[in-house]
């Protein structure tokens, strides 16, 4: 994969382009959106740019991509790629658009790098971008392939607008066109697009939450500081059209007999309890752990579905940690010290980046293999940029 002409070069300037690329991304985007402002109207997030999280994930992706190519040459990190893949695909993505991204990346690095970069240096970690760049593409053209139709977006209609915990809210959608239906697998996520009040369209992704297959339900917390939630729950009523995306995300229920644990925190429930209702619909007889804390009961936003589907399978249990003490739950943050965990456990995450971060350290302490915990990240993935 990496060339030995650039292997060494790379190894070297890592430390430098590492330290430097926190600096790197933000003039990287401001080059970017002068040159291409309609990129901002429907694809990137305003707000994910003003809050540095899309900066934190793209220099995070970057830096993870060419440590890997550093210390193992031969091999790209499939597991970093698939999951970028995944929210390119959503985003509708093409092939094209990562030579806009090229120029102006390498125009921001020889910005911030003027008094030492040189031609060596530039072609090496031009090598790099290629080979990450290539990888996601033919991951995404894998992604569209799979896909029952050949739309980046499809108009669903909203069916149903349900109150589902305090400040969260479900919505159920019915397809308004014959766009063939890309079924869907427990854990997935759609992409949503909205027009807000300026006019212009942004996109959030959010898991389904309901039956996978060709329905389409998903269950967002409003933020009221946030910019698509708030148009959702406050504007968006029934009968309206929306545009959406077909499923992606590779933190999906894997085959296998062996016991399953969901944990989640907060609205990182809805993932969890899609593969908890697959679970049910199929009468599986795994054994199940559910883990869940929230605030309080009533922010719960899929308590009733969630409880129903542990009810149904016989090898299912839960166990709720709540911050208001309440009788039959464990009182403040979730701890895996606290759960007698089964053996061969395949691990399921989803929730505020804190808290997966503890959980996962604490399952790996506990003796499950960091391949079988899976975690899936709302917005920008800036666990990597750790």
């Amino acid at each position: 994969m990496l060339s030995d002409k650039s292997r060494p070069v790379i190894e070297a300037t890592l430390p430098l382009v590492g330290s430097r690329i926190g600096e790197i991304t933000p003039k990287f985007y401001n080059r970017l959106f002068a040159a291409h402002p309609e990129l901002l109207d429907g694809l990137f997030s305003r707000s994910n740019q003003r809050n540095g999280n899309q900066q934190q994930a793209l220099a995070g992706s970057i830096a993870a991509f060419a440590t890997h190519l550093v210390n193992n040459p031969d091999t790209v990190p499939e597991t970093v790629l698939s999951r970028i893949a995944h929210r390119h695909a959503s985003l509708g993505i093409t092939e094209p658009q990562y030579q806009v991204v090229y120029e102006h990346l390498f125009a921001a690095i020889a910005e911030d790098l003027a008094e030492v970069i040189t031609p060596e240096i530039a072609e090496a970690w031009t090598e790099v971008y290629w080979l990450m760049a290539d990888a996601l593409i033919k991951l995404e053209k894998g992604l569209y392939a799979a896909q029952a139709n050949t739309a980046m977006w499809m108009p669903w209609t909203v069916v149903e607008k349900t109150p589902a915990g305090t400040g969260s809210m479900t919505f159920t959608l019915a397809p308004a066109d014959d766009t063939p239906v890309t079924a869907a697998l427990p854990g997935q996520y759609i992409s949503v697009k909205v027009t807000l009040p300026d006019g212009i369209r942004q996109v959030r992704q959010y898991s389904l939450s309901g039956d996978a297959g060709t329905s389409r339900s998903f269950t967002t917390k409003i933020d009221d500081g946030g910019e698509v939630s708030p148009v959702l729950h406050n504007s968006v009523e029934i009968g309206d059209i929306i545009e959406i995306s077909n499923p992606y995300g590779e933190i999906t229920l894997k085959d296998g007999d062996g016991p399953v644990v969901l944990a989640s925190a907060g609205i990182g429930c809805t993932p969890t309890a899609s593969i908890l209702r697959s679970l049910a619909e199929t009468g599986s007889d795994r054994q199940v752990l559910v883990l869940h804390a929230e605030s309080t009961l009533d922010s719960w936003a899929l308590r009733s579905q969630m409880t129903d589907d542990v009810e149904r399978l016989d090898g299912a249990d839960l166990q709720l940690w709540l911050e208001e003490p309440q009788a039959g739950t464990k009182t403040g943050f979730m701890s895996l010290r606290e759960v007698d965990l089964p053996a061969n456990a395949s691990l399921y995450l989803c929730g505020p980046l804190p808290f997966m971060k503890n959980i996962r350290n604490e399952a790996i302490e506990a003796g499950i293999p960091a391949t079988r915990i899976h975690y899936e990240v709302f917005g920008p993935d800036i666990w990597l940029a750790a």
